[in-house]
């Protein structure tokens, strides 16, 4: 009898839940309180309880759907890693995390809202090298401070710069391509998805280094930047190894080398740039999870949690590893003095080639 009584109770809390009292549902809640009901709907509440994700030691939990802005269009490497992390992190946060994408302004559209935004966990924002290190050095009246509007969570991953030549230019290496710049200065031109973009600031970063006048073109996003690149409109390009290994394979490009400080497994015989002559040279992409200012700590550390475990999935490690990615998993402190040492020397590249974005 006991045992009835407290079923009974129990299934009328979790009737309460799933069916609010009201005079027009009388019949629906008598049918479900019914005994052969009784016992599924106990059971299935007690199913879903358990299955609700646990706030852990953080003390924090997300009860609606998040979203993540980046500031770039979709289809890029900056797209590619943000639906997979996104992904993931909504399987063990428990809501959805609804990717937004920006594009426009040099990336400060999105960041910009992002900054703008409550900071209640629920705005998440995909941090890039162009928009938290490189736009602070170009952009006098930029809508946003890097860093104090900004919460860092985690540096996901690393993504190298890798040089490239069209093959009519017939040259396969970076010497190579140097002794032709030099011979020729002011002749030779490279083309980039933009200024201000990684592969306009590794490339300058490569002239400054070996003290060559090469000119550059911008265009409006990495695919008309590559289309010219393999019909020889321009000469040279910097940019990720994805987009641009399967014309190497065709042999329409060649790989002079690669921005990272250690070899790619990808590409084991393209040589970094440091290794042709210039050491300490390294350009790379970075990509990282930011939450607006003021975002309580308990949520940041809920989120890293969640990105970390993220990154540990097999379905992120095998997307980064396609596009030759390093993953990081940098927390809150690292990130954010990693994001400072990256604002002075890419502050220092820009000073240097005189750039300016307006």
């Amino acid at each position: 009898m006991f045992q009835s009584v407290h079923l009974r109770a129990r299934c009328r809390r979790a009737l309460d839940t799933l069916v609010p009292r009201s005079p027009r549902l009388p019949l629906l809640r008598t049918l479900l309180l019914t005994p052969s009901l009784a016992l599924s709907l106990a059971a299935a509440s007690t199913s879903a309880v358990a299955q609700q994700p646990s706030p852990g030691p953080d003390g924090w939990q997300p009860d609606h759907a998040l979203r993540l802005l980046v500031p770039y269009g979709p289809g890029g490497s900056s797209d590619v890693i943000a639906r997979a992390i996104a992904m993931e992190m909504s399987r063990d946060l428990g809501k959805q995390i609804v990717v937004e994408n920006k594009g426009g302004g040099q990336g400060t559209i999105a960041t910009q809202e992002a900054a703008r935004a409550a900071p209640d966990g629920y705005t998440l924002l995909l941090g890039h090298v162009g928009t938290l290190a490189v736009n602070p050095a170009m952009m006098s009246r930029l809508p946003y401070d890097p860093k104090k509007d900004f919460a860092p969570i985690i540096l996901l991953a690393k993504l190298p710069m890798v040089f490239a030549v069209n093959e009519k230019l017939k040259v396969k290496d970076l010497p190579a391509f140097v002794a032709m710049a030099k011979a020729a200065p002011g002749k030779l031109n490279y083309g980039s998805a933009g200024n201000g973009s990684a592969g306009h600031l590794a490339f300058e970063m490569l002239k400054t280094a070996a003290d060559i006048d090469v000119v550059h073109v911008p265009y409006k996003g990495t695919g008309a930047q590559l289309t010219d690149l393999l019909s020889g409109n321009i000469d040279a390009a910097a940019a990720g190894l994805p987009g641009l290994l399967p014309h190497a394979r065709t042999g329409k490009i060649h790989l002079l080398a690669v921005g990272s400080a250690q070899r790619l497994a990808a590409v084991p015989d393209v040589p970094t740039v440091a290794e042709m002559g210039y050491p300490g040279f390294e350009s790379v992409q970075w990509f990282g999870l930011l939450a607006p200012a003021g975002t309580p700590p308990q949520a940041i550390a809920r989120l890293h949690r969640a990105a970390l475990v993220a990154l540990q999935s097999d379905t992120v490690r095998r997307r980064l590893e396609e596009d030759s990615s390093t993953p990081s998993g940098a927390g809150p402190q690292e990130f954010s003095a990693f994001i400072a040492s990256e604002q002075v020397r890419w502050g220092e590249v820009v000073r240097r080639a005189h750039l300016r974005a307006d």
